[in-house]
């Protein structure tokens, strides 16, 4: 599991095609420093788990449906990325719970500058429009949003300047595609009361 709270700028430096799959190679000394075989590193957002790790990198396997689901398919080495170890117990939870399980992606359709922070507004897909309310929470290539407002098939987020500065999100222009993960417990919370209004709860 996952807050949402990026550690760091990663750089994609490799990637490696495999059958239905690909290995990717990412620098970032922060996460990879004590990374361990089997360990969970979210990229973008992507939860992907450690295949081998040294002082400043580390290589993780995506497979087909994660390529397809997400943005990961696209990344070319020399991308910098979004990074977040797993959570432990014992840390607070600064965002919120994000599985780092990617529902669909989005893309950025503008940009607002303000004084103090920026206005981003992003496409949504229809079938996670349900899950998404004013105020409430949504992990953007894995950083951890409150959502402003939503409309017909879109969204927006508002971006401090410390999410400008240590995201993806500060370089991201509109066109350019972002992984979406809904909050969990939306999910949870239809799937009960659709069981409950069919009588199987």
């Amino acid at each position: 599991m996952f807050t949402g709270i990026v550690e760091e700028l990663g750089e994609l430096t490799g990637v490696e095609a495999l059958p239905d799959a690909a290995r990717l190679t990412i620098r970032g000394k922060v996460v990879a420093d004590g990374a361990r075989h089997g360990e969970s590193i979210a990229v973008n957002g992507v939860c992907l788990t450690v295949v081998d790790a040294t002082e400043d990198a580390f290589t993780a396997d995506v497979m087909k449906e994660t390529l397809d689901r997400s943005s990961l398919g696209a990344l070319t080495p020399g991308t910098l990325v979004n990074l977040e170890r797993a959570v432990r117990a014992d840390q607070r939870l600064g965002g919120h719970i994000v599985q780092g399980h990617v529902d669909g992606t989005g893309t950025i359709i503008a940009r607002e500058p303000a004084e103090h922070w920026e206005v981003v507004r992003v496409s949504l897909p229809q079938g996670l429009a349900r899950y998404v309310v004013e105020k409430g929470s949504i992990a953007v290539d894995g950083v951890s949003l409150t959502v402003v407002d939503v409309r017909d098939g879109e969204f927006s987020v508002s971006l401090i300047p410390t999410t400008l500065e240590l995201t993806t999100l500060g370089f991201k222009r509109p066109g350019d595609p972002v992984n979406l993960e809904v909050d969990v417990i939306a999910k949870y919370v239809e799937k009960l009361v659709g069981a409950h209004a069919e009588g199987q709860a």
